[in-house]
């Protein structure tokens, strides 16, 4: 009798197969074809780009895993319920001992973890770091990064319309807000964060206080601005339009209210505000410190003081803040 029975007991494996099959590449092929293209951060950057196709690629991964859980359990319940099934007919030491069962499941998910670790490899390395603050010796850089952050160290002018450089910009962020340098244009500093299209971005991220983070969100560009840190983060504008900053790490009680807006516009539109606005702040550049990869937050530039102590020579022999006596 039960070898009759085993005999008319039907392959419930090649059942769950069929079905995880099927369901799988449907809901692969719909998620790809009407959601993959509108999923964030969108196409205005490069990293923007690949990180989009990278999350897509991942969920088209896991969408089958989900299904197949989702299957077995309601295939589970469905087939071998208590109710339709007085005996437990699956149980016992022959469940616990199936060495093909075991296996088959270590050799899967071992084949996926490491599909995935060397699908995430490939993308950080061939994408410059995807976006992310990679420090101040970043190990994936574009072709120019070197020589784009020697020129701006030297306040040299290598960037222009049509050129192929590196554009370097610097993020500053204090409690609360951003402000952003460009010192291959003199130096000087602005609320405003314009960035020209089809142009490599350098960013070089830091803080005059506490940790902040700086999130350019469309543009897929994310890295953490410490004090005395330069933390640099490459991307490429692909498309104009606005894009929305935020700080996205817990630096106070106006954390919330830390964010601004910047645009990407044609190169000639960013060289004419550029220019532009190099000539309208140059009164005001000549007060700001020399620029450099970090600051001291000292408004006299003491060397490695967080507090002014009058003795230090400043940085603006116009106009000198905080104490001009020695601290008693």
């Amino acid at each position: 009798m039960a070898t009759e029975n085993a005999q008319n007991e039907p392959n419930h494996l090649r059942r769950m197969t069929t079905a995880w099959v099927i369901i799988s590449v449907i809901a692969d092929v719909l998620f790809w074809v009407f959601v993959g293209p509108h999923v964030p951060p969108g196409h205005m950057t490069e990293t923007a780009i690949n990180n989009q196709r990278t999350f897509n690629v991942l969920l088209v991964i896991a969408l089958p895993v989900l299904i197949g859980v989702w299957i077995y359990l309601g295939y589970a319940i469905v087939v071998w319920g208590s109710k339709r099934n007085s005996v437990d007919s699956i149980g016992g030491e022959s469940a616990r001992t199936n060495r093909k069962a075991q296996t088959s499941w270590i050799v899967v998910t071992s084949v996926v973890v490491l599909i995935l670790a060397g699908y995430g490899s490939y993308a950080v390395i061939a994408e410059h770091g995807s976006g992310g603050g990679e420090g101040p010796n970043p190990v994936w850089t574009p072709s120019g990064a070197a020589q784009a952050q020697t020129a701006a160290l030297a306040g040299t002018q290598n960037w222009s319309p049509g050129s192929k450089n590196v554009l370097p910009v610097q993020v500053i962020g204090q409690q609360w807000k951003f402000t952003y340098r460009y010192p291959t244009f003199g130096g000087f500093e602005t609320t405003q964060l314009i960035l020209p299209v089809n142009t490599e971005i350098a960013f070089n991220v830091t803080s005059l206080d506490v940790i902040h983070s700086f999130w350019a969100y469309q543009l897929s560009v994310k890295a953490d601005a410490n004090p005395q840190v330069n933390d640099v983060a490459y991307t490429e504008t692909k498309q104009m339009g606005n894009f929305v900053v935020r700080c996205s790490e817990l630096c106070g009680i106006w954390h919330g209210s830390m964010y601004n807006y910047g645009k990407v516009v044609s190169q000639s539109d960013f060289m004419n505000w550029a220019t532009t606005t190099e000539a309208a702040n140059a009164a005001n550049t000549k007060l700001l410190p020399p620029f450099a990869w970090t600051y001291v937050p000292d408004a006299n530039g003491a060397s490695g003081g967080y507090y002014p102590d009058g003795k230090q020579t400043p940085y603006s022999t116009v106009e000198l803040y905080g104490s001009k006596t020695p601290a008693s």
